[in-house]
């Protein structure tokens, strides 16, 4: 039976040792399982757990070491950590320090990448739709590369080589290492800023491996080359390496001299095309001149135009002729409306009342001007007027008698 120690351990004291133990004990460890119960600090660090069907650790992995992670980290994802064995002296806890993180059964940056590719196609950034056609004959061309690579120079020797009258402006930056993509994206906005404007864009670099071309890969990179005013051409590594940025740009090509091929054709082939172009104008031209010329030819030989007068003289024969029906309609409507108008004046004079006095009749009225139809409509002393042919006479009734008193 072992002895009682003779002095107690403080609480700090008896964590501490443990700390030291387990930092001794247990680093350097590769843990493998599945993430869940997924937090993040404003600080940066990351805390989790992993656990697989019978156990569960808690972890946390420090702003330091996420900052490097490449790929999104979710609940669910099957991974594997490394890192060691701490305590947190505040709570007595152990927990597990990831120092680095990769998904099991793919490497890290091919998940990174499949998971932006993802998110960016979401967002509707790969779209086919918003790609746009490069210039014919740009005047100026930016480039966003590094100036002391052999991308640059490549591409500039086959450029003026095949196009000599283009202007070339550099936009410098990295193309590889930590806070590349950054300078990428910022040298792409500093062309499209540029005045006088660029006509195309080119954003190229040499080959390398995945990890050297992936500030290619970076969203910041994608977002910019999205956003760009001015059409965008990528030369980005080899033949086989499609970056995302190669999927964002409106023309890709498969490496910087490819870009300066895509850009502008030969010199000497546009002139040979202006020539061709110019004899078969010529010819176009020739052959519709002789189409035409056959054309007036046979307008010239019609009557209308060697006899101009033979129409205009049978119209006016025409219109002669009509004038002369017209004169006769309207000389027989006119005898016509005469006769009928003596004979309606005729029988206006034979029911007119002045026609009646004509024929020794009378009209009598009295004073106020009724006409006298019958004997009870008089009586002695009432003054009356009686209209005859050539006048009026004015009377007054001594006596009416009715026709039975006078028989």
């Amino acid at each position: 039976m072992s002895s009682m120690p003779s002095k107690p351990l403080t609480v700090s004291q008896l964590t501490q040792q443990i700390k030291l133990a387990l930092n001794t004990s247990f680093s350097g460890l590769l843990v493998q399982g599945e993430f869940s119960e997924l937090t993040r600090s404003q600080a940066g660090h990351i805390y989790f757990s992993l656990k697989d069907a019978n156990a569960k650790i808690s972890c946390v992995m420090w702003r330091s070491s996420a900052e490097r992670l490449k790929m999104r980290i979710e609940s669910g994802l099957k991974v594997t950590c490394y890192g060691g064995l701490d305590v947190y002296p505040a709570r007595g806890n152990y927990q597990f320090i990831a120092q680095r993180i990769e998904p099991v059964g793919q490497g890290e940056l091919q998940l990174a990448l499949k998971q932006l590719r993802e998110k960016l196609a979401a967002a509707g950034i790969f779209d086919p739709g918003r790609k746009r056609p490069l210039p014919v004959l740009p005047e100026r061309v930016a480039v966003v590369t590094s100036p002391d690579g052999a991308a640059i120079r490549d591409f500039l020797q086959i450029l003026l080589r095949r196009y000599p009258n283009v202007e070339v402006t550099i936009a410098p930056t990295r193309v590889q290492g930590d806070g590349s993509a950054q300078e990428i994206a910022e040298a792409i906005a500093l062309a499209n800023r540029m005045r006088p404007a660029a006509d195309v864009l080119v954003v190229c670099r040499g080959g390398g491996s995945l990890e050297d071309l992936w500030s290619f890969n970076e969203e910041v990179v994608c977002r910019a080359i999205f956003a760009s005013k001015i059409p965008v051409i990528t030369g980005i590594g080899h033949e086989t390496d499609v970056s995302l940025a190669d999927l964002v740009a409106d023309v890709r090509a498969l490496t910087p001299s490819e870009a300066a091929e895509r850009i502008a054709p030969q010199k000497i082939d546009l002139l040979d095309a202006l020539r061709q172009g110019r004899s078969r104008l010529k010819t176009a031209l020739q052959n519709r001149y002789r189409k035409s010329f056959a054309v007036l030819q046979s307008l010239a030989d019609r009557p209308a135009l060697t006899r101009p007068f033979d129409q205009m003289n049978q119209h006016r024969q025409r219109l002669d002729e009509f004038g002369e029906r017209l004169n006769d309609s309207m000389f027989d409507a006119t005898s016509e409306a005469r006769q009928r108008l003596t004979e309606l004046a005729g029988k206006l004079d034979v029911l007119s009342p002045v026609g009646i006095l004509t024929r020794g009749y009378s009209v009598t009225t009295d004073i106020k001007g009724v006409v006298v139809r019958s004997v009870s409509q008089v009586q002695s002393s009432l003054q009356i007027t009686t209209r005859v042919q050539d006048g009026t006479i004015e009377s007054v009734v001594v006596k009416s008698q009715p026709l039975e008193d006078v028989e």
